[in-house]
């Protein structure tokens, strides 16, 4: 009977690894588990959606054009990314549309914030705190002019616009809860966005 017994425990298990790496075949949003590791030079937008479209596929996200949620010259964050709906690698919904996202009404917050792996990101009053996330953007997803270290080019002087995913800041920063336009970094260089409270990270969106 042993033998059957084992059979049957690994077939299932065989099964059930399919069935769990599947859950991410629907991911439409995450933030980057990785930073690029060079500051704010992320190779301009090209250069961070290559690493979005990558996590993305490492995840087993397959079939899906992949977009960093940043402005640059010419290019608001907003535009770049779909219509929408997007879904955490849990299957939770962020928002149903770009105008929803751009809204009260969208479900971005520490908990939902996921990786691409479904892992949370640390935020306020956690060690290290990482939630200063890449945007160059206005609340509205518009540029935040002179605010994108040079389009993503640069890793030294300059500086980004920045959300706090967790939702989170001080009480004397009264843009401190948003997630995508709380405050500009002190610097492009990896350092400084460490200082800051991030790690280089930035948000992906499936854009079809």
């Amino acid at each position: 009977m042993k033998p059957i017994v084992l059979a049957a425990s690994a077939a299932l298990l065989l099964t059930a690894v399919p069935a769990a790496f599947a859950q991410n075949t629907d991911i439409g949003f995450f933030i980057t588990s990785v930073g690029l590791g060079d500051g704010a030079n992320l190779g301009g937008l090209e250069g961070a959606d290559a690493h979005c479209q990558q996590l993305a596929e490492e995840a087993g996200a397959t079939g899906g054009e992949w977009r960093a949620y940043l402005s640059a010259e010419g290019v608001n964050a907003k535009d770049r990314i779909g219509s929408g709906p997007w879904a955490n690698a849990k299957g939770e919904i962020i928002a149903n549309s770009v105008e929803e996202l751009h809204s009260e009404q969208n479900n971005i917050t520490k908990a939902t914030a996921l990786t691409e792996k479904g892992e949370p990101v640390s935020g306020r009053g956690e060690t290290p705190n990482q939630h200063d996330i890449l945007t160059g953007s206005n609340a509205d997803g518009t540029l935040a002019a002179g605010q994108t270290c040079g389009d993503w080019t640069l890793n030294g002087e300059g500086s980004a616009m920045l959300g706090h995913h967790d939702r989170m800041g001080p009480e004397t920063l009264a843009t401190g809860t948003s997630w995508n336009a709380a405050h500009p970094s002190r610097g492009c260089g990896q350092e400084a966005l460490i200082g800051t409270g991030g790690n280089g990270y930035f948000y992906c969106f499936k854009a079809n």
